[in-house]
């Protein structure tokens, strides 16, 4: 049992090598045998104990040569500079996946299945999603730029939405599906094109999502 109680709630948007739906959302093994993936996080409100995470972002750049669950993978956490000292500290322990209960959330969950974490990165983030109409762009200088666009109908080129109702998940309770394209730089260096984007509302706490 976590004894720090911390909350955050917001939006994200990450985008993987996977094709549209990604395999991994049904417990299936990634598309193309390895998984590549960015992530940007914006909360609108959260707390580490005393300490208030209201208004920061960060991002994850990910990278394992299997599927996730197979482990020796690695990540590094962009921090947003405006944070403070305090904020950076419980921002990482966060999403190194510490004061939470085992398995209980994405960032956990992860911790487990890496062997190498770069050191963070404290930078300035841009980071806008609409998940409605499942937009967002990404930018993080020097490291990260992404961005997130619906799905295509390839006939009459309509938008096409689709979501993930996820029961018993980690990350999230329902997920708007569109695609992304994502160039890193460092210190994890990849390059996704029209590939799985993700758009969510997140809500999650040392125990889990909050419902």
């Amino acid at each position: 049992m976590a004894d720090t109680k911390w909350m955050i709630k917001g939006r994200e948007f990450a985008n993987c090598n996977c094709s549209y739906g990604c395999p991994c959302q049904f417990n299936g093994l990634p598309t193309h045998g390895n998984c590549q993936a960015v992530a940007g996080f914006q909360i609108e409100q959260g707390y580490h104990g005393p300490t208030k995470l209201d208004d920061l972002k960060f991002v994850g750049i990910f990278r394992w040569p299997g599927a996730i669950h197979e482990g020796k993978g690695e990540a590094a956490v962009v921090i947003d500079e405006r944070a403070t000292e305090a904020q950076r500290g419980v921002l990482l322990r966060i999403l190194t996946g510490q004061d939470t209960e085992p398995g209980a959330t994405v960032f956990n969950v992860f911790a487990s299945t890496f062997e190498k974490l770069h050191d963070p990165i404290f930078a300035p983030i841009e980071f806008q999603v609409d998940i409605a109409e499942r937009k967002a762009r990404l930018v993080v200088p020097g490291i990260t730029e992404g961005r997130g666009e619906p799905i295509l109908n390839p006939v009459t080129g309509a938008a096409h939405r689709v979501r993930i109702d996820m029961v018993g998940g980690f990350e999230y309770e329902l997920a708007e599906i569109g695609r992304g394209w994502t160039k890193t730089s460092q210190p994890i260096k990849f390059e996704l094109t029209d590939s799985y984007g993700q758009f969510a509302e997140i809500n999650l706490c040392q125990s889990g999502i909050v419902r």
